[in-house]
């Protein structure tokens, strides 16, 4: 499955934080940013369990 690609303007101190925290991750900013919300969305049941055979990228 291709990702859907669209444009995120953020307050800059937002950006700064996010990428610390992706740093400390070592993760990118994208990846951090998709990781935060797909944890956000599967806490409050918007987003289904992956099937086992689906690409999680």
């Amino acid at each position: 499955m291709a990702k859907k690609q669209f444009p995120l303007r953020l307050d800059p101190k937002v950006y700064e934080a996010l990428e610390r925290w992706a740093g400390d991750e070592f993760r990118s900013v994208n990846a951090h940013i998709e990781l935060l919300l797909r944890e956000s969305l599967k806490r409050v049941g918007r987003l289904k369990e992956q099937e086992p055979d689906e690409d999680p990228s």
